[in-house]
């Protein structure tokens, strides 16, 4: 059944009072700043909640918004807020006083997002297999071992302990360093595989073996130790009245812990500009309560990772795009600016 003006109209002032109050909304409360009388108000909502977009958790208590209010809100409904003037120079100057680094930009971008949404921040490292690779570097240690620099278009600098055979010496290091980096260059890291060893030929057919393992041990690198997500703002979610059970608040707190689940989810996330998932819609058990909203940002142009927010199903989802879109746009800025400084 679609709904009429009139039920879309008292269902988004009952959504937009529970966000503020958290607690349930009443027909008498509604009517004080609208044209309808208490009655008109308490029939519509007695139909929204046969309808399911509401529920009445105590008997003569006003109603809360259902999951489905909460989709409908999001898609058809909302208007996406403007931040203030001081919540964008908060942003703004936040990012231009924590470039230390891509690593450090994120840690910082996730801080950022708990402080200014009082929610839980995600942040996912760059996926190193969509970057380009610019430079590699073999780096003698001890006999034997050699430490590998990938250094990508993304900024991000990935370092490997490999074997080295005992004949290989720095200057051939050297040398291997310069003609990888020379036919790899600009390549995604996620063909740099053993695969492509034969197209090297030449100089380096002899040491084939060698770069072949150089090569996976590279790879194995790339999808264990980059799978990464910087968290802020764990503990934010207890000053919710939602998490003031305990169980429900051990149970938020083990599933964000649970990195390699968090680096799936923002990882799926990365491929969409915006996402937000609500309560059941959430894969992860330990959010089945909450509501999930993140953004993609980009590198030269490329997808490369996402970040976003956690947050009671009554965060005020506006507001939330709102800043995502900005810090989507400061976080690319910045990365681009740090690349052109490297």
């Amino acid at each position: 059944m679609e709904l009429d003006q009139r039920k879309l109209q008292i269902l988004r002032a009952i959504v937009d009072e529970y966000i503020l109050s958290a607690s349930p909304v009443g027909s008498k409360s509604l009517s004080q700043n609208s044209k309808w009388s208490s009655a008109t108000i308490r029939n519509e909502m007695a139909d929204l909640e046969t309808l399911g977009y509401l529920a009445q958790p105590h008997t003569s208590a006003g109603r809360i918004p259902s999951e489905k209010a909460y989709r409908l809100y999001v898609d058809q409904m909302m208007q996406r807020a403007h931040l203030s003037d001081e919540e964008s120079k908060l942003l703004y100057g936040y990012f231009r006083e924590h470039v230390h680094g891509v690593d450090a930009v994120l840690r910082s971008t996730a801080k950022a997002l708990s402080e200014i949404t009082h929610y839980t921040a995600l942040v996912m490292m760059p996926d190193i297999g969509t970057n380009r690779l610019r430079h590699l570097q073999l780096i003698p240690l001890t006999v034997g071992k050699a430490l590998a620099v990938v250094v990508t278009d993304a900024g991000v600098s990935q370092n490997t302990v490999i074997d080295v055979p005992e004949d290989i010496g720095p200057e051939e290091l050297d040398r291997i360093s310069k003609a990888i980096t020379a036919r790899f260059s600009d390549c995604r890291m996620s063909t740099v595989s053993s695969k492509l060893v034969r197209e090297l030929g030449g100089e380096l057919s002899t040491r084939a073996d060698f770069v072949e393992s150089l090569l996976a041990a590279l790879c194995e690198n790339q999808s264990s130790d980059r799978r990464m997500v910087e968290l802020s703002g764990a503990t934010n979610m207890l000053e919710y009245p939602e998490y003031s059970d305990v169980s429900k608040a051990k149970t938020f707190l083990a599933t964000v812990e649970q990195k390699d689940d968090m680096y799936r989810m923002l990882k799926k996330a990365s491929s969409m500009e915006f996402t937000v998932t609500i309560g059941s819609e959430n894969e992860q058990e330990g959010f089945q309560d909450c509501s999930v909203v993140t953004a993609s940002y980009r590198v030269n142009g490329t997808p490369v990772g996402s970040f976003g927010v956690i947050g009671p199903t009554r965060m005020d989802y506006a507001r939330v795009l709102s800043i995502l879109k900005n810090v989507q746009t400061n976080l690319g800025t910045v990365l681009q600016t740090f690349l052109k400084e490297e």
